[in-house]
């Protein structure tokens, strides 16, 4: 018992440079042929424990804080073929949750559940170094997947992590424990730093929202590209979508008939207007920045509307076509 609780110590993260070595070659794992229903698969196999990492660790610490870590040789330039995980109901892990715990001396309360976290902060990243390692939950870091470590979400939980200074965004199944350094909120996986754009610099200032079952509407618009044209869609089943969606909170509702959607917010005005440049050349109408502000930091969001409801799926899928991620819907 002593040596499986120890083996759940938290694990830190660490960005990285210089010339990684180039990792073992992964199986690829064929897609499912499209239109059979089947969800979306990994074109890398599952990550195997690789037993040389157990052990070398302080209680209490962290895991072989003088070995360097490192990114695979290329990155992954097929990141977009990594499906992100599904937002299902799943029990809590039996290691992992113990609260409060202790880290570097400094106490952590672990949540209940995700719903209603939400956190603005920065975002770092692990990778081959820990590879193959078991996570706090006794799972097997696998840095091909689109998961990540905080200090308080139960284990397993999921949670939107948005990058303020582009707008990409990836769902991320929370697993491990960490960072532990001060002022980073969230360790994302190799595979979705590379998603948002945070492996170059190592550290981006991120949005962070847990989710619960069924909230994360992203794969229900890939289904809706991936289907044939359909008729348009009764009244009662445009309020059926609206309601799935996300929600983001505004200050005011719009004044003529549609709904407002919410593509990204940003850190800084000058990558808003970047973007809101993007959005206007690919034709979509309706584009604007609403200045506002997170956590008391100023942010600028970028919203498209009023938009029919009629014509809001064709919208969103047009907006994740620019790579932006699933736009929210904005309510009162």
């Amino acid at each position: 018992m002593k040596r499986l609780a120890a083996a759940a110590t938290c694990l830190l993260l660490a960005a990285c440079a210089g010339n990684p070595p180039k990792p073992p070659p992964l199986v690829a794992v064929p897609d499912p042929a499209p239109g059979n229903g089947a969800p979306r698969r990994s074109p890398y196999a599952p990550a195997q424990e690789d037993v040389s990492k157990r052990g070398n660790y302080t209680a209490g610490g962290l895991y072989a804080p003088g070995v360097a870590d490192s990114a695979p040789a290329g990155g992954i330039p097929d990141v977009h073929l990594i499906p992100e995980p599904e937002v299902v109901a799943e029990p809590h892990s039996r290691y992992g949750n113990r609260s409060p715990y202790t880290v570097l001396g400094k106490k952590y309360y672990v949540r209940d559940s995700a719903e209603g976290y939400h956190e603005t902060g920065i975002a770092s990243y692990y990778g081959n170094k820990f590879h193959g390692r078991r996570t706090s939950n006794l799972e097997v870091y696998d840095m091909y997947a689109f998961t990540a470590a905080h200090k308080t979400l139960p284990l397993p939980s999921f949670a939107r992590v948005t990058n303020l200074a582009n707008g990409s965004s990836v769902v991320v199944r929370v697993n491990d424990r960490g960072p532990f350094h001060d002022g980073r909120i969230i360790d994302l996986s190799y595979a979705a730093a590379v998603k948002l754009g945070v492996d170059r610099a190592g550290t981006a200032r991120v949005e962070v929202v847990g989710l619960m079952p069924g909230e994360n509407a992203r794969q229900q618009y890939d289904a809706v590209a991936a289907a044939p044209p359909q008729a348009p869609l009764p009244p009662t089943a445009i309020d059926q979508l609206v309601a799935a969606l996300p929600v983001a909170t505004a200050a005011a509702a719009p004044a003529v008939p549609g709904v407002v959607l919410q593509v990204a917010s940003f850190a800084e005005e000058a990558n808003a207007q970047r973007a809101l440049a993007t959005v206007n050349a690919a034709g979509i109408a309706g584009a604007s920045l609403e200045p506002g502000d997170s956590a008391g930091r100023p942010v600028w969001r970028l919203r498209i509307g009023p938009v029919p409801a009629e014509a809001m799926e064709a919208t969103a899928e047009r907006v994740r076509a620019l790579g932006f991620g699933q736009p929210r819907l904005v309510r009162e």
